[in-house]
């Protein structure tokens, strides 16, 4: 049994407010995962058009005592790139990287910005993993930041500060392991490609086989957990050019079990249950925001939702909007 909770922002007048919403959903789902926490949250960062290049933000966490100045340095004599730091707590930073001059030149097309960016992103995930293999990395991206950490949903977004921060859309998990660890790898969201999240709540009973499958196709998992698997599978298949609705249908299509996901990329948020539905989920809309979350409760406290229109998703049902 896990919560999950998710706001996106259509009235940007609330986009302040999206953490402090946030935390209170999440805190509202702590008896259904006390183990461990995280949270994504997007925003527009990023002031330079998308024709110019933008900047890659990796949100990075360890847990043990790391310098992130020393680490950025020689993560950047790795790659070639300039990094900034921006310092989440002693545990976690954001690394940014600005565009190459390469991607501003007048010259590029869009499949050039693509192209270098793909390889901007595998250049640093592989230099982490070189230099610094005890750091995780939550979450990466032009507009989503993510923290996960193991303890309280509370505590964790006290301690690095959720309720201040602002965005257009964001997701979160409280976590009760059933298939794997407790630790900060293994808590969700899970976030396999750029500005793509993924939390679940359920579990799945063919996902060593669908990981094995990955595997011969060159898709790496980090962890033993079902539902990282799950945001392997739908990544893989956006990469071949399958849009978020088709990869959901892919995950309905060749993993077994019961479960809700609620999935986030920078444009979109989507919500589908099993074929049985027998995982929680429930949806509030109203021309300010949609909110999901595992149970009512949680969007009790939201603005306006009194008013809103609130339905449960029918299995297998696929519900998406975008930006």
């Amino acid at each position: 049994m896990c919560g999950i909770v998710g706001l996106h922002l259509k009235n940007p007048g609330l986009q302040p407010r999206l953490g402090e919403l946030l935390t209170q959903m999440l805190e509202a789902m702590t008896t259904r995962g006390p183990d461990s926490a995280g949270i994504a949250v997007y925003a527009d960062r990023d002031p330079l058009p998308a024709a110019q290049g933008q900047e890659l933000r990796y949100s990075l966490r360890s847990n043990e005592t790391i310098d992130w100045d020393l680490l950025a340095k020689r993560i950047a004599a790795e790659t070639g790139r300039d990094i900034r730091v921006e310092p989440l707590g002693s545990d976690s930073a954001v690394f940014v990287s600005p565009p190459t001059a390469t991607n501003t030149a007048e010259t590029n097309t869009a499949e050039t910005n693509t192209a270098e960016t793909n390889t901007a992103e595998t250049s640093f995930l592989a230099a982490v993993r070189r230099v610094a293999p005890q750091v995780t990395v939550p979450g990466f991206g032009r507009s989503m930041v993510g923290v996960k950490d193991v303890g309280a949903p509370a505590a964790i977004c006290a301690r690095y500060g959720i309720p201040g921060w602002g965005g257009y859309q964001g997701i979160g998990h409280t976590r009760m392991a059933t298939e794997s660890a407790v630790t900060t790898a293994h808590s969700h969201p899970f976030a396999p490609a750029a500005d793509l999240a993924l939390v679940h709540n359920g579990s799945f009973s063919n996902y060593a086989t669908i990981r094995g499958r990955l595997a011969r196709q060159g898709v790496r998992c980090d962890t033993d957990n079902d539902s990282e698997v799950a945001a392997r599978l739908v990544a893989a298949r956006m990469a071949e050019g399958a849009d978020l609705e088709e990869g959901l249908r892919t995950v309905l299509k060749e993993m077994d079990g019961f479960f809700t996901l609620l999935v986030t990329t920078r444009t979109q948020f989507a919500v589908v249950r099993d074929s049985f539905a027998c995982k929680p989920a429930v949806v509030a809309e109203t021309p300010d925001y949609v909110a999901m979350a595992s149970e009512y409760h949680a969007l009790a406290g939201l603005p306006g939702v009194t008013g809103a229109r609130v339905f449960e998703p029918m299995p297998e049902e696929i519900h998406v909007w975008s930006r």
